[in-house]
């Protein structure tokens, strides 16, 4: 397959049906990509990640700590986060939905268990 093609009503809907926070929609082995929702008020409990990541907030309001960086973010921010920092949004004062990006796919660099 040389292309996918994806509408974002969808993937929400399909991810709404699944109750899930995350849904990956995409994965290869040099990237994946997700929609990421978080309620307003609600807690982000993501752990670092072993591979680089770009959020695109799609919609909503809130903070976001990355390190020792903050910054406020809403619908257009776009956010790099190097593989291994710990990082989160917090203070969500509007309804989070965020496209995720991973390089390469999420969970590519995790250690081989023994």
């Amino acid at each position: 397959m040389d292309a996918n093609f994806f509408e974002t009503a969808q993937l929400l809907a399909e991810q709404e049906r699944a109750g899930q926070a995350y849904l990956e929609f995409l994965r290869v082995p040099a990237l994946s990509a997700g929609l990421y929702t978080l309620a307003a008020g609600s807690a982000d409990t993501q752990q670092p990640h072993t591979e680089d990541e770009i959020y695109y907030v799609v919609s909503g309001c809130a903070a976001f700590r990355a390190g020792s960086q903050e910054c406020s973010v809403q619908a257009g921010s776009i956010l790099y986060v190097k593989a291994n920092v710990e990082h989160r949004f917090h203070s969500i004062s509007a309804d989070l939905r965020i496209l995720v990006l991973f390089a390469p796919a999420e969970y590519s660099n995790l250690p081989e268990q023994p």
